[in-house]
């Protein structure tokens, strides 16, 4: 049987090695400019065009028939989405499995919300991938990947709202605060699929304490870590070294966020998912 992952583009990864992966881009929306979020987004022409624009910004999804491209001739589809909260990324996705299931009988899609974004898409999409070149059967996977799911997590520092208040997420009047002084807001991806805002802190230094805070208080011991970052290495190594500190982990990764990601954690935001 020929198995295929595919995932939106709010994972910030495009390519796989050892299996087959497809990346569907989601949009960034700046005025009349459209940011598409694949290998080719000019990351940094579309900060100065968000910068620059003083309107509603927005996002979009990919449709059904791009998501049906994607799953291509495979006859097994595990499909990876954003929050379904935030993007209507997650139901294009079953609609697209509809139509691929419904033209080519035999064949199966498997959805998985992960009610999060980022480095936590991530640790789902590598589970995926583990358990299929294990030799596992479809129905394993999936069962064993909604289990995976319970364990996973995703914190992050915001270092801006602005983009969240342009698009009518939050309040203005909150969204001018954040930034000024340093101050960072940190925040998890709820069960419900929620970015939910759970602390104020000034600096990098002290949302990494809280951080790793919060790491502890859910369970975490030493399982993979992914780090993304909006033009934030610094702060991405000081948390990669405040987790190796504090609970001797190795398996740490960082990586740039893409254009979606890189829209809602602004420049100097950092997004960190774990295994607890």
């Amino acid at each position: 049987m020929k198995f295929k992952i595919a995932a939106d583009s709010s994972a910030n990864i495009f390519k796989m090695k050892g299996i087959e992966f497809e990346a569907v881009p989601l949009h960034v929306l700046v005025g009349k400019k459209d940011f598409t979020d694949d290998k080719n987004v000019d990351l940094d022409e579309m900060q100065e065009a968000l910068s620059e624009y003083k309107g509603k910004t927005s996002t979009s999804c990919p449709s059904p028939e791009e998501w049906q491209s994607a799953f291509g001739d495979a006859d097994v589809v595990f499909c990876v989405t954003i929050t379904s909260v935030l993007s209507g990324a997650n139901a294009s996705a079953n609609t697209a499995k509809e139509m691929y299931e419904s033209e080519y009988p035999g064949r199966r899609v498997y959805i998985f919300d992960s009610l999060s974004t980022g480095p936590e898409m991530i640790l789902i999409i590598e589970k995926i991938k583990e358990l299929v070149l294990a030799g596992e059967d479809s129905e394993s996977i999936n069962s064993k990947v909604l289990d995976y799911m319970k364990h996973t997590h995703l914190y992050f520092s915001l270092a801006s709202v602005e983009n969240f208040a342009k698009n009518g997420r939050i309040n203005p009047i909150l969204a001018k605060g954040v930034g000024l002084l340093g101050i960072r807001l940190v925040g998890q991806a709820s069960d419900e699929g929620n970015l939910e805002l759970l602390n104020k802190c000034r600096g990098d230094k002290k949302s990494i304490e809280c951080i790793i805070r919060h790491m502890k208080d859910c369970g975490y011991k030493n399982g993979k870590v992914i780090i993304a970052h909006n033009r934030n290495k610094e702060g991405a190594a000081a948390l990669k070294d405040a987790i190796i500190k504090e609970f001797a982990t190795e398996d740490i990764r960082i990586n740039r966020t893409k254009a979606l990601c890189s829209y809602y954690a602004e420049p100097k935001s950092i997004l960190v998912g774990f295994e607890a």
